[in-house]
């Protein structure tokens, strides 16, 4: 009888046991692994690009030089224009009353023309065409008297070719010319713009004055 009370509860704890062995929670499943992130390689470094150099600015355009006083004789010189066509150039001077008087002309000016030194060049300056062409409108005109209101201008034409007919001779240019308006009038010089290219002719010629709004 006690034997078979202890088998029974042998038996019976032996269930329990796998009871209690049957209850345990399993342990819950591994994730499953997600997406794999992609493996970026090493950023190389950009080469470092030197500085460029800023553009220079553009140099502003020179301003209009101040009005100079009115020279003693109370005229000025001044370019007034000329044309050059197959060899043959023509420049007029313009004679501005800058004073406060009014200025007579008669007749031609006294006229030099000068080098980069201002020395006199080897040419023949004379009145009207001097040899240089045939006649010239404005260099051949007749000269006359005139009288100019201050602020008012007169103009003289020259004429003369650039062409170099001995290679054995330097050719001539005149830089400057030297003026006097008028018999006992100051002498008056212009820095020219445009030289007086002479080539190696030796001539120049010039006509009388003309005024301005005459012309």
């Amino acid at each position: 009888m006690i034997a078979k009370r202890w088998v029974r509860a042998l038996v019976g704890g032996v269930i329990a046991v796998g009871a209690l062995a049957g209850c345990e929670v399993p342990p819950p499943p591994e994730a499953a692994p997600g997406p794999t992130a992609p493996v970026r390689p090493p950023s190389v470094p950009r080469p470092v690009r030197p500085s460029q150099p800023e553009p220079p600015a553009w140099p502003e355009r020179p301003t209009q030089p101040a009005q100079q006083p009115c020279p003693e004789g109370g005229v000025r010189l001044r370019e007034a224009g000329g044309d050059a066509a197959m060899g043959l150039r023509l420049a007029s001077l313009a004679l501005v009353n800058c004073g406060t008087e009014p200025y007579v002309l008669e007749g031609y000016p006294e006229l030099r023309v000068l080098d980069e030194r201002g020395a006199p060049v080897e040419v023949s300056v004379g009145t009207g065409t001097n040899g240089v062409t045939t006649q010239v409108a404005g260099v051949e005109a007749a000269p006359r008297k005139m009288t100019l209101r201050p602020g008012a201008e007169a103009t003289f034409s020259m004429v003369w070719r650039n062409t170099v007919t001995d290679v054995t001779v330097p050719a001539v240019e005149g830089r400057e010319l030297e003026v006097v308006p008028r018999p006992g009038a100051p002498r008056l010089r212009l820095l020219l713009t445009q030289p007086v290219d002479l080539g190696n002719t030796g001539r120049l010629g010039y006509g009388p004055w003309i005024e301005r709004d005459a012309r």
